[in-house]
């Protein structure tokens, strides 16, 4: 397909997909969940398991072969911007004086999910068909439990912020274990890469690039923003640039290192400068990813998904393992965690129901997945359901855990409250 041949088709493409987004949305919010849960909706809709089982000519024409890489594109720079956000909404002050109850609900929610989700893998790919030709069972099942632990750190932020939870001792800690959770979870994503590449030039590359990184982030990267973001002569426009620049050169070295583009922009966010002229640039560019561009991601991976395989009642049983594994995994680990640390019931109960949803972080690892060849068509839907269930599920719990000590008399976790900075702001 010819540049001159995919503008229109993509044109079209992107209202519908904006459009369809939208309307999906609404229903969502409606019904109590996060925008993002209408989004993922929206994705799997517009492909095969739906637009293309129901209109398979009108899918096809609308999103063909030659379309992919471009919502793909799209879809990534949707990511970078998104987790810029993601990494500006973190305060680095939510973890001071709560150590030791981050670390260990934030190992426990990571080393837990995982070792149960190889376990699942290596049970299940035998009988399950999930497995790809060409890939070992040891890479296949240490992904599914990479994937397993992964946390929806930006949408866990979001609904932390909606609620106006940012001040409680829950809110502070899950956004503190949620972002350490990820970041362990994308250290061992790569360490998968490795595996199936057969050595350990791409973990050593990935460790390396990452540490480097790091250093010249915190170092440079930290003082130059801080600067900029400062100084009365650059103008307006000039920080947008600034920041474009930045964040496009940090998603190029983390990619090219094998930590992805989604990582250097979410380390972005954490150096940024919380000034007001920071603020602003956020305000403007903020909009742009989440409305325009992210739409693209979702839909790129709702193409890729296909619930009609769990038509297979052997696929379907493996999947429903799959939930019940990342349920336990992930809340039970988190409960019990900040439990054997001295955390109160109620604020345990809501770390872990908030640290449970997977959400758009898994998408990522997924289509990272994909993108490597290590993932089959039925595990990649397998593990979208796992994603959709547990973030959908999330809203309604943290509700009925509210009503629970309603109704109990409980004030415990409004007790609770501690005065930690508003998001974003450290």
């Amino acid at each position: 397909m010819s540049p001159s041949e995919a503008a229109p088709i993509f044109f079209l493409a992107v209202a519908v997909i904006l459009v369809v987004c939208r309307l999906v949305c609404m229903v969502a919010v409606r019904l109590g969940q996060p925008p993002v849960v209408g989004e993922m909706i929206a994705g799997v809709l517009l492909g095969p398991s739906l637009l293309g089982l129901v209109l398979p000519g009108a899918q096809a024409a609308l999103f063909p072969d030659g379309l992919r890489p471009l919502l793909y594109v799209g879809g990534q720079i949707g990511l970078v911007i998104y987790m810029f956000g993601a990494g500006y909404e973190f305060s680095l002050r939510s973890i001071r004086g709560s150590a030791k109850s981050v670390g260990a609900i934030s190992v426990a929610g990571t080393v837990v999910p995982l070792v149960l989700g190889v376990g699942v893998a290596v049970f299940g790919t035998s009988w399950a068909g999930i497995a790809k030709d060409g890939v070992s069972l040891t890479t296949s099942a240490a992904f599914v439990g990479v994937a397993l632990a992964i946390t929806a750190f930006p949408m866990l932020a979001r609904i932390i912020t909606e609620r106006g939870l940012g001040g409680t001792r829950f809110g502070s800690l899950a956004l503190a274990c949620g972002a350490l959770d990820d970041v362990l979870a994308w250290v061992l994503l790569a360490v998968v890469l490795g595996m199936h590449a057969g050595s350990a030039g791409p973990v050593a590359l990935a460790v390396g690039g990452g540490l480097l990184f790091a250093l010249l982030l915190v170092l440079v990267g930290r003082r130059v923003l801080a600067k900029a973001m400062g100084s009365e002569r650059i103008s307006a426009d000039q920080k947008m640039l600034i920041t474009a620049l930045t964040l496009f050169a940090a998603a190029w070295f983390t990619d090219v290192v094998g930590l992805y583009a989604v990582f250097g922009a979410f380390c972005v966010g954490i150096v940024f400068p919380r000034v007001p002229a920071a603020d602003a640039v956020l305000a403007k560019i903020m909009p742009i990813g989440r409305i325009v561009f992210l739409p693209l991601f979702f839909t790129y991976s709702g193409l890729n998904t296909r619930f009609a395989l769990l038509a297979d009642p052997k696929l379907l049983l493996f999947a429903v393992l799959c939930v019940v594994v990342a349920i336990v995994g992930k809340l039970g680990a988190c409960w019990g965690a900040a439990r054997l640390v001295g955390e109160s019931q109620p604020v345990a109960l809501r770390v872990g129901a908030l640290i449970n949803a997977r959400g758009l972080m898994q998408l990522i690892a997924l289509n990272v997945g994909l993108a490597a060849g290590i993932v089959s068509p039925a595990l990649f839907t397998v593990l979208v359901l796992v994603a959709l269930v547990t973030t959908v599920m999330t809203a309604p719990v943290l509700s009925w855990l509210d009503r629970r000590d309603t109704r109990k008399g409980s004030t415990e976790v409004l007790l609770m409250a501690e005065p930690v900075p508003a998001i974003g702001k450290s």
